[in-house]
């Protein structure tokens, strides 16, 4: 059962989930460099990474931290991830310009590796079209990722997040694109770290536009009840901006 409620027609996306494994990724940069690392990432390391086989999801500017650029890649698999970022890190294009991505990062570090709560919560990304090469434009939406960190079960947090927060995002006006819970999975990609020990639930949700959010941040974000006080030790909720070439936008 997905935990968001069916998007309604005109929908964007197709009925088959992308991803079993997916990175969230946080890095935070040097002042003033994320427009230099943005540019060269949607010009060489979207089609070349996705040419072993991953996806790239998607990719942001964190409207609350001009030093922060969050972005989200896929994978069949545990063993596939590691097969493939072998293949990119170790390939001529990252080789090339991994200088100049360095160079603009302080802490690439901040990786929460998920899957999907469900078979079906994944992202459906079908019908999403990725602006060709040279695009200019980012689009006029807002991204919202809301990390749960979890005192307890990821089952019954989604019980409760199904039940009380995905109504309220709906009724906001939010397109509900996924929700996942921490993978376990040792880490197959050891010259990658990811954050290990960690018990979160994640959502992710696509508005229109800045100003349809603008009315509804906390019922949104962070919907307070007593039932959740209970289940959840944090929160943390990114507002993103997709770049021009983000797939999810």
């Amino acid at each position: 059962m997905r935990l968001f409620a069916k998007i309604a027609e005109g929908d964007l996306m197709s009925s088959q989930p992308c991803c079993p494994i997916v990175e969230l990724r946080q890095y935070t940069l040097v002042p003033g460099k994320r427009d230099i690392l943005v540019d060269l990432f949607e010009r060489e390391f979207i089609e070349t990474q996705e040419a072993t086989g991953m996806r790239v999801i998607g990719q942001f500017r964190d409207l609350n931290n001009p030093d922060r650029f969050v972005w989200l890649r896929g994978f069949t698999d545990m063993e596939s991830r590691a097969r493939q970022l072998q293949e990119f890190y170790g390939g001529p294009v990252w080789k090339k310009h991994r200088e100049a991505a360095n160079a603009t990062m302080i802490d690439s570090d901040n990786v929460l590796l998920l899957r999907p709560t469900h078979p079906d919560s994944g992202f459906l990304l079908g019908s999403f079209k990725r602006p060709a090469p040279g695009t200019s434009e980012a689009s006029k939406s807002l991204v919202v990722a809301t990390i749960y960190y979890l005192a307890g079960s990821p089952d019954s947090f989604a019980e409760f997040f199904e039940t009380e927060v995905a109504a309220a995002l709906t009724k906001a006006g939010a397109a509900a694109l996924a929700t996942f819970i921490t993978e376990n999975h040792s880490n197959t990609f050891p010259a990658l770290p990811v954050r290990e020990g960690e018990n979160v639930f994640v959502s992710v949700s696509r508005f229109s536009n800045r100003e349809t959010y603008a009315p509804h941040p906390s019922g949104v974000a962070e919907p307070v009840s007593g039932k959740q006080s209970g289940l959840v030790k944090k929160l943390e909720t990114l507002f993103l901006a997709p770049s021009a070439r983000s797939l999810v936008r």
